[in-house]
């Protein structure tokens, strides 16, 4: 008997009754042998009562969840977290996403072993049928700025950093820690997955705006501002080097204009005269230096840690990624002795 990929739908909703079933019904559709796990985020509608009336025209094939703590972030942690497959089909539930490219984006996960598949809308009808200029604009800014930041090549770039149609492989979802709670979790997979070099690919989807009657819950400036905050604060993690070697020099070039004319001073005369200007360039001075070896320490700890990682990471797959390997679960105990002895060994080896 031929053992097939275990394949989990994960999708998210909050107040989707226009839309959830048919989203529901056409992945289960267009992936015969995947479960659905709707996961309901306090919805106030009628969704939950719509995917309860589906679950009993299909049975075991669609597993309803609930997540109090609003925001996709904490659905998504839940997700990950709680549902056990071989590879991890996340949608959002506004029927905006099309479904038939779905076995495509998977088979890159089960056959071409990539850990994250991207759904990539802005490549396709992303800006013909969002009428939202500021999610546009919104989109391409971030694009631009993990693509920089992470050092993409041209070829390798990510098209589509807000996406909300992925594939993803069981290690990078039960390697990857979920911290943020809103529509910010998008980036923070992204980057995670930059962070630690993992295989990834874009494929363009169609994409279609949301059908008349059906509203995004994006609030384009707030949650514009908190995708922003994170990419700062993750480019303070995940590059400490770059981060602050960058303060050093705002620091340092302050430093050294304020202690040009006082040097001058005193090479003519003998004397420092300005020593506001003096006592200012040696603060920008110190700080910088500071910053610097700040730098340098986090960068080796990050490294440590990368290391640890990718140590952690390989014992993760010896015991769980043999094909159809799902059910294969190890004990508590075993996989916490796995933890400790991937973290004792990376210690050693720092």
């Amino acid at each position: 008997m031929t053992n097939y990929p275990q394949i989990a739908v994960l999708i998210p909703c909050y107040n989707e009754e226009l839309t959830i079933c048919q989203v529901v019904k056409d992945f289960l559709e267009v992936l015969p042998t995947a479960v659905v796990y709707v996961y309901d985020n306090n919805s106030t509608d009628r969704s939950v009562a719509l995917v309860q009336g589906l679950i009993a025209e299909v049975k075991d094939r669609v597993v309803l969840r609930h997540e109090v703590r609003q925001g996709k972030g904490n659905v998504i942690r839940s997700m990950f977290r709680d549902v056990d497959a071989d590879a991890y089909l996340l949608v959002d539930a506004d029927c905006t996403y099309d479904p038939k490219i779905a076995p495509r984006l998977v088979a890159q996960v089960t056959d071409q072993h990539y850990d994250m598949v991207i759904g990539d809308r802005l490549s396709s009808t992303y800006f013909e049928e969002n009428k939202r200029a500021f999610h546009n604009a919104g989109n391409v800014l971030v694009r631009k700025l993990i693509n920089v930041l992470f050092k993409r090549r041209r070829t390798e770039e990510i098209k589509d950093i807000m996406t909300g149609y992925r594939v993803f492989s069981r290690d990078f979802v039960k390697t990857c820690p979920i911290l943020s709670r809103g529509f910010e979790v998008e980036t923070e997979i992204t980057i995670h997955a930059l962070e630690h070099n993992l295989k990834i690919c874009s494929i363009p989807i169609a994409y279609h705006d949301r059908p008349q009657g059906s509203f995004s819950k994006l609030n384009t400036f707030n949650d514009g501002f908190k995708v922003l905050l994170l990419i700062f604060n993750l480019l303070r993690v995940a590059r400490p080097l770059l981060f602050f070697l960058s303060c050093a020099l705002i620091c340092f070039i302050p430093a050294v204009v304020l202690l040009i004319p006082v040097l001058s001073e005193y090479f003519a005369t003998g004397f420092v005269s300005k020593v506001p200007s003096f006592v200012a360039s040696g603060i920008f001075l110190l700080h910088s230096v500071f910053c610097a070896f700040t730098g340098l320490i986090l960068d080796t700890l990050k490294r440590n840690q990368r290391r640890e990682y990718e140590l952690i990471a390989n014992l993760m797959r010896q015991v769980t990624s043999v094909p159809g390997s799902a059910s294969l679960k190890m004990s508590e105990k075993g996989f916490q002795n796995a933890l400790e002895s991937g973290a004792g060994v990376a210690k050693s080896a720092g």
